[in-house]
């Protein structure tokens, strides 16, 4: 049984790369999947007042957990057999990496936007990095 970690983020591209995943399942790999959101830590500027860093913070941890609720909807859906959902908070590429290795993944999903080569040549992307340093097959999907 292939263990799958699904990077998602609530976008279209991450929505498809369930649906790859979910074809594989459907054409006989044996598979479970973990869906992982990464979160931003809150990026706060000059003094902010605890109740308002605590606001930023529950605001943040609640669009993650709608995130998460939404995507293993889609993954029910979809008929893939889940493992509980994992949730980082951090730059996306690290977390990514990090919890794959945690997880024990044996493969890595995530959507890539399709950026094209300058932009990505100049900002890079979350994909890359994670398909660069992984010590695991990545699967991304368009």
């Amino acid at each position: 049984m292939l263990k799958m970690l699904i990077a998602v983020d609530g976008s279209e591209h991450a929505r498809r790369a369930m649906a790859a995943v979910a074809a594989l399942a459907r054409n006989g790999l044996a598979l479970k999947v973990a869906l992982l959101h990464v979160r931003d830590e809150p990026i706060v500027y000059g003094e902010v007042p605890m109740m308002s860093y605590d606001a930023i913070e529950n605001a943040q941890k609640a669009h993650q957990e709608g995130v998460l609720a939404v995507a293993e909807q889609q993954a029910r859906e979809l008929g893939l057999e889940m493992l509980p959902s994992r949730r980082a908070v951090g730059y996306a590429s690290t977390e990514i990496l990090r919890e794959a290795e945690a997880f024990g993944a044996e493969q890595i999903v995530m959507g890539t936007r399709g950026m094209g080569a300058m932009k990505s040549l100049v900002i890079g992307s979350v994909a890359q990095r994670v398909l660069h340093d992984a010590k695991v097959p990545v699967l991304l999907v368009k």
